[in-house]
């Protein structure tokens, strides 16, 4: 009898606290998906920077061919 109170307990409890979580709101969530939105973000930037100097490199060099 005690083994199904302690369940019973212990079932009630994690729904509580379930409860509890949900209606709170978790101020960590979504957090993840900005910090991956804001690596892309810096990645793009990064890669279009690199673009612009090859190609900058490149036409300068075009240039001096006769």
């Amino acid at each position: 009898m005690q083994y199904l109170a302690a369940t019973l307990h212990t079932l009630g409890f994690q729904l509580g606290e379930r409860a509890r979580t949900r209606a709170q709101g978790d101020p960590e969530l979504g957090s993840v998906t900005i910090e991956n939105v804001l690596w892309a973000v810096a990645s793009i930037a990064f890669a279009g920077i690199v673009v612009a100097v090859i190609k900058a490199y490149v036409t300068s060099k075009a240039g001096e061919i006769k």
